[in-house]
């Protein structure tokens, strides 16, 4: 079998991760830290590039190794202009949109931007796959209510695809031929329905949409939000806080650790009980809506991210959407080798890269 080499790179707020992968096989992962006095001197995001692509650089040469030898480099995706699931060949008209933030500043927009710096040094192609922006809504999901909003497709897609395509293959599934429902359970919680390869309805789990979570609030009685926006009481930015980053959670129990949260509820705290039961009770609501898109043509459960460690929430879960169908569970979120394998799959011919 043929030998690529793949270098990942994930960059995040405070940190970059990077790996390298011999084919499916890890044999370096890194976690480089930065400090907030080094991320502060930068005005915007972009204007890391050039720092955080040289502390790659010699962390590579550390560990001794050849970029030469290197089949590809794949970064992760930012926020970018809506986009089907994939992987995609990183390009001029990508990296100015990158560079610009068409859809916002996140530290993942650098992802493409220094896997291309890197790639173009050896003659390699550079890619990203399946962004938090992959947008596969059917029409009709995209319908909100009133004409003024559109509902989005903002999600944890890379973990989401990541497991929907891994229970495929380990079960001799072509992930095309299926219907799965995967919910990803972190700091901000997204179910999707997997309809034959498209995630065709998902909540907006960046914004405020489905099940609460450990930091964000969920869909709220849009009613009573009003009257609290032109209440006086409250600035822009309290609001948008309650909504992503202070919300759910931690906005009633002061902790975003479901940890800490199983551990009061179980030591007798009623207060965090309550509100576990209805982090669960959410979850199991948002799954079996999902349900109903493919008229309960469901070939699988499958529950990922951290909070899939927790065998109590897992099995509060089942409890309620066991009915629907059998589950899956991969706890936990690996972001580098879902970055890996996509690129994996394009090198190999497997899979048709996109343009963007």
């Amino acid at each position: 079998m043929k030998k690529f080499k793949i270098l990942s790179i994930n960059p995040g707020s405070t940190s970059t991760k990077i790996a390298i992968y011999e084919n499916e096989k890890e044999i370096m992962e890194k976690v480089i830290r930065h400090s907030t006095d080094e991320i502060e001197k930068f005005e915007n995001i972009y204007s890391q590039k050039a720092f955080r692509e040289q502390i790659i650089l010699s962390t590579l040469e550390d560990n001794n190794i050849d970029l030469k030898k290197l089949s590809a480099v794949v970064g992760r995706g930012g926020l970018l202009k809506p986009i089907s699931g994939g992987t995609y060949l990183v390009t001029e008209e990508m990296i100015e949109d990158l560079k610009k933030g068409v859809l916002g500043e996140h530290a993942s927009n650098l992802g493409g931007v220094i896997a291309k710096e890197i790639a173009d040094k050896i003659g390699k192609k550079a890619y990203i796959v399946d962004p938090v922006v992959v947008d596969e809504l059917d029409d009709v999901a995209r319908i909100s209510g009133i004409p003024e909003i559109e509902r989005k497709s903002i999600f944890h897609a890379l973990n989401q695809k990541a497991v929907a395509r891994r229970y495929c293959k380990e079960n001799n599934f072509k992930y095309e031929d299926i219907n799965l429902i995967v919910t990803h359970m972190g700091g901000g919680i997204s179910t999707g329905i997997h309809k034959n390869g498209r995630v065709v309805d998902v909540n907006n789990a960046l914004d405020g949409e489905g099940a609460f979570s450990p930091e964000r609030s969920g869909t709220l009685p849009a009613g009573d939000l009003v009257e609290m926006c032109f209440s006086g009481k409250y600035s822009e930015e309290f609001i948008k806080k309650r909504l992503k980053g202070n919300g759910g959670v931690v906005s009633y129990l002061n902790t975003n650790d479901m940890r800490d949260i199983i551990k009061m509820s179980e030591a007798g705290d009623k207060k965090a009980k309550i509100i576990f039961e209805a982090m669960v009770y959410q979850i199991a609501k948002d799954i079996g809506a999902m349900a109903t898109v493919v008229s309960g043509d469901i070939n699988q459960i499958i529950l990922t991210g951290g909070i899939a460690y927790s065998t109590l929430v897992i099995d509060a879960i089942r409890e309620k959407v066991g009915f629907i169908s059998e589950i899956t569970v991969y706890p936990g979120e690996d972001e580098m080798s879902a970055l890996t394998f996509g690129a994996l799959r394009v090198e190999r011919g497997e899979e048709e890269v996109k343009k963007y």
